[in-house]
């Protein structure tokens, strides 16, 4: 069996991309992301974390998250959030019909390494529904950090239209 090595650093910023099992294409749906909003806050209230950026994509997330000082169980957060989603998802009788499991065993996880690492990691998020072909533009994307970084002022509205920084050579989903 192999061995995971993740690296655990106390208060650090994390990059995770959790998959469906099969890549199943399932959520975007409402109920499923209904059911992943709740189980995130319920693990937030547990064990509180910063989402820095996120994106919904059919069939995969990617989350970027900042823990507190004194703690780098990123980890735990991830398994608490899919064992929830799980939980609400099989109890919810009027949900169409999924496969099982929902999700596929572990997660991907890049630690951020520095301000450059974060900026890539931070653009390669909100500019995936693009690379994917599912928008042409990620202004035209709803399940994104991207429309909170315009209200805050990080991104104009018209990011990625041209002049994305480099994040070529990252292919993490």
């Amino acid at each position: 069996m192999p061995r995971y090595r993740r690296m655990f650093v106390s208060g650090g910023t994390y990059f995770l991309t959790v998959v469906t099992h099969g890549r199943q294409r399932f959520l975007t749906t409402d109920s499923v992301r209904h059911a992943l909003r709740i189980a995130i806050v319920n693990t937030r209230q547990r064990m509180p974390f910063k989402i820095d950026a996120t994106v919904l994509l059919p069939d995969h997330w990617h989350l970027m998250m900042t823990l507190p000082p004194g703690d780098d169980n990123f980890s735990a957060r991830m398994k608490g959030i899919k064992e929830r989603c799980t939980r609400i998802l099989q109890q919810n009788t009027s949900l169409i019909a999924l496969d099982f499991p929902y999700w596929q065993p572990r997660f991907w996880e890049h630690f951020v390494h520095d301000e450059n690492d974060h900026e890539r990691c931070f653009d390669y998020i909100h500019y995936n529904p693009v690379k994917h072909g599912i928008v042409a533009r990620v202004q035209d994307y709803p399940w994104s950090s991207f429309h909170r970084c315009v209200r805050e002022g990080i991104y104009p509205i018209e990011w990625g239209q041209g002049d994305v920084r480099d994040i070529s050579g990252v292919e993490w989903d």
